[in-house]
């Protein structure tokens, strides 16, 4: 990938874009790059875990006295960790499924291409395609991932671009401005939204 100068140059065509960077600063990101962990993170509390104000999945790892979960300290997070909380019986069926997935298969997730990690992840029960997005942007760092589905991003991107209406396409349509680095952009719109900025004029 070009280093970030290079990416923010490419993705300043975009004058809205333009001033949102200019405003952002720099990106507070971390990434566990644990699939297993971040699968559990988002069937749980519908967030990867490090974006949420809540974090509910957070609290449970430290109940369970983990830092991350895994397939070999799943039992002790299950015991411990889930102990006090009331989880849907919805919840429960899709993490196990992704339990029996991990059970049964193993991957070198970095040597795999987007579109096989996302046949791989949604034929596992309850993973939809918002779920794999956040895979792949936040614990994989792929490079253009646009999560169009995003509730924080399509408010962010509705309320900057002035999006009436068809959502996805209008969406679509300036994202596609940002390729091959939509991922950046992306993040830089969630750090707008989640420091609560302002747009900058012109």
């Amino acid at each position: 990938m070009k280093d970030l100068n290079a990416i923010k140059k490419h993705l300043s065509q975009d004058e809205i874009l333009k001033r949102v960077i200019n405003s952002s600063g720099m990106m507070e990101f971390q990434s566990t790059n644990n699939v297993f962990n971040d699968l559990m993170s988002c069937v749980l509390e519908q967030q990867i875990h490090y974006r949420s104000a809540k974090q509910i999945f957070q609290r449970m790892l430290a109940k369970a006295e983990l830092t991350e979960l895994n397939l070999a300290n799943f039992a002790q997070f299950e015991e411990f960790g889930m102990r006090d909380y009331k989880i849907s019986m919805k919840k429960l069926e899709s993490m196990n499924a992704v339990v029996t997935y991990f059970e049964q298969n193993s991957h070198n997730w970095a040597q795999l291409e987007d579109h096989e990690i996302r046949t791989i992840l949604s034929s596992i029960q309850g993973i939809g395609d918002w779920t794999i997005d956040m895979i792949l942007l936040f614990t994989l760092g792929r490079p253009n991932i646009f999560p169009w589905g995003d509730f924080h991003l399509k408010n962010c991107m509705t309320e900057l671009y002035d999006i009436k209406s068809r959502y996805k396409a209008n969406m679509n349509e300036i994202a596609e401005l940002w390729q091959p680095f939509s991922s950046v952009a992306t993040l830089f719109l969630l750090e707008f939204k989640k420091k609560k900025l302002k747009l900058p004029s012109s």
